[in-house]
């Protein structure tokens, strides 16, 4: 396996994390409020369920990306260790 590969498909995993929790933030963002609280009674539960998802999945991405990388490092100073 390349290594370059490995760290480049992490930061590709935490740039995609990064945009799907931009697009989902500003769809919660543009909700409107609940009925009960200042603003439009138009609000359904069910507007806000996939956003909060994405965010979900965002997280999840980031924590693969970092363990990824922290392989990584691990690989790379168990590389060094041994040509030394």
């Amino acid at each position: 396996m390349n290594i370059t590969s490995t760290s480049s498909s992490a930061v590709n995993l935490i740039n995609t994390a990064q945009h799907k929790s931009a697009d989902a933030s500003q769809v919660i963002a543009k909700l409107p409020v609940q009925k009960d609280e200042v603003g439009s009674s138009e609000f359904r539960s069910s507007d806000i369920t996939k956003p909060i998802i994405s965010l979900k999945e965002a997280e999840l991405e980031t924590s693969a990306a970092v363990k990824l990388l922290q392989a990584d490092k691990e690989t790379i100073g168990s590389l060094l260790d041994t040509k030394a």
